[in-house]
């Protein structure tokens, strides 16, 4: 069976671009027709300033989400990234493969280095390596498919070229995984500035909708979202990019083209109150069993676990293979 494997990071609360963009597909095509590993990539997120404490719910939080989504732990495998120590282990090594160049020609480093610049600080060693220790990730469990919105497939592709590098140099130890893109709405656009995407990070979170909004906080900024000159409806991702996201949002909820659905509107008004009311009936279900599940934190944590155990179990074999394809002796087991 393929084996998909997937991570989201706990860096801030859960939004309808990834529900959209991942979450949603992941409960209802990828888990289910393959071998399905998803990832709360806590680790990642210890690349930038962060409050411990905040980290430590939004971990919780997330992992909530995903199940309130529709992950069923008897389907896949569930776990935080910091539980299996394999994912550590194998970034090493990795690193050791993987090059300078490399790593500085990574986008989002570019991105998030000059933001950290402009603000004054310094930048942790991790956020340039990153992209190796996601390498790891998904090299350790031998993942055939990565399903990653467009703005990853630059790190999917470093796993590749490092897994076929790896095993160039040392043999055959690595799957070489390639990357699968959701159909639609990949990418959620903000509603405030959709030539930017819907991220959790965003400051004033105007434009970001949250899976745990209320309805009405949805509607709201659903209906205040920025549209583009012009009266007519049409898709234009380029010259009508507010427009263009509002139809890729409604398309995504409620089904049909963003091209088909364009054609019963005329008036930015009547699309942005059906899209409202798609998304506020879209995230209904999954907010009704997120309430479920804080009321039983036990449930959560036992997800955690037993996810954890399969994820070791999974990842050792290849991960030990890779310590003795690199020339490392194996511990030596017995008495001294």
């Amino acid at each position: 069976m393929t084996r998909v494997f997937s991570g989201i990071q706990p860096t801030g609360h859960l939004t309808l671009g990834n529900y959209l963009g991942a979450m949603r597909r992941w409960a209802e095509v990828d888990q289910h027709r393959a071998d399905a590993l998803f990832c709360v990539v806590d680790l990642h997120a210890l690349t930038v300033d962060h409050d411990p404490a905040r980290l430590r719910r939004l971990s919780r939080q997330t992992t909530t989400l995903l199940l309130a989504a529709g992950l069923d732990p008897e389907v896949c495998t569930l776990f935080l990234q910091s539980h299996v120590d394999e994912h550590t282990r194998l970034s090493y090594l990795l690193e050791c493969v993987a090059t300078d160049g490399e790593m500085r020609r990574m986008i989002q480093y570019k991105e998030k280095a000059a933001k950290q610049r402009e603000r004054g600080g310094s930048l942790r060693l991790s956020l340039l390596t990153y992209p190796v220790l996601m390498a790891a990730d998904i090299l350790a469990y031998g993942a055939d498919e990565v399903p990653v919105g467009e703005d990853q497939t630059q790190h999917v592709e470093l796993a590749r070229d490092v897994a076929v590098r790896f095993n160039q140099r040392y043999g055959h130890t690595f799957v070489v995984p390639r990357t699968t893109l959701p159909p639609v709405a990949a990418r959620v656009m903000n509603l405030q500035d959709p030539t930017r995407k819907m991220g959790k990070s965003d400051e004033s979170g105007a434009g970001v909708v949250y899976l745990l909004d209320e309805p009405d906080v949805v509607r709201k900024k659903v209906l205040r979202a920025v549209t583009d000159s012009g009266r007519e409806v049409v898709y234009d991702r380029v010259a009508r990019p507010g427009l263009a996201n509002l139809l890729d949002i409604l398309a995504a909820c409620a089904g049909g083209s963003p091209e088909s659905l364009a054609a019963g509107y005329d008036s930015y008004g009547a699309l942005k109150k059906d899209t409202a009311e798609a998304v506020v009936e879209v995230l209904r279900p999954v907010r009704d069993r997120h309430r479920e599940l804080c009321a039983d934190p036990a449930y959560v944590e036992g997800v955690l676990r037993d996810g954890a155990e399969k994820a070791r179990a999974l990842a050792r074999p290849t991960v030990d293979a890779a310590y003795g394809a690199i020339g490392l002796l194996p511990p030596v087991a017995g008495p001294r």
